[in-house]
């Protein structure tokens, strides 16, 4: 399943050269902290993993994980996309080619046990491309993304602000058996 072009992996590349670049779930950490620690997670599969800043800054706040699984396309070194009980998608949607969005979610939702976090940036970043596109090539309300994120999902917390939002989510037939569980 393809999910992003080879021109535009290249343009990827150039903007991961850029120490500034794909260091967003710094920011997310803490919740992603809370969200293992309240749900007992053993797992991550970070995708979009850039240079895992989500790892060094989960470590940071001595988060206990038993496997860290990251993938990114412009890092091959990483290898292919691991199931986890917990998917992290940070800063990443918004940059994805439109032909390949749904290949994307879907590959997220298939690695996705238990729950899936996940950050979308709907307005203009300040980076561009090298040909000379906004880096977020997807600029969209978060409206159009959560009807996208509800076809594979059940939203379990949605958090916005004006230019972004995040969600909890959970794979539909895992939300399934949460609310079997909870209703005995």
């Amino acid at each position: 399943m393809a999910t992003i072009s080879e021109e535009y992996l290249n343009q990827q590349r150039l903007l991961h050269s850029n120490p500034d670049y794909g260091v967003a779930s710094k920011s997310y950490a803490p919740i992603v902290a809370e969200v293992v620690r309240a749900f007992n997670l053993k797992t991550i599969s970070d995708y979009g993993a850039g240079k895992k800043c989500l790892l060094s800054s989960l470590e940071a706040l001595k988060v206990d994980l038993s496997g860290y699984f990251p993938y990114d396309p412009a890092f091959p070194e990483y290898g292919s996309v691991h199931s986890a009980d917990l998917v992290c998608c940070i800063d990443v949607l918004e940059h994805i080619e439109i032909n390949f969005l749904d290949s994307v979610l879907d590959q997220i939702k298939e690695a996705t046990n238990k729950f899936a976090f996940l950050t979308v940036h709907t307005g203009p970043a300040i980076k561009t491309l090298q040909d000379g596109r906004n880096a977020h090539i997807i600029q969209a309300p978060s409206s159009w993304w959560l009807e996208k994120l509800v076809q594979r999902f059940e939203i379990i917390q949605l958090q916005s602000s004006d230019s972004s939002f995040w969600v909890i989510a959970a794979p539909k037939s895992y939300s399934i058996l949460i609310n079997s569980i909870t209703k005995r």
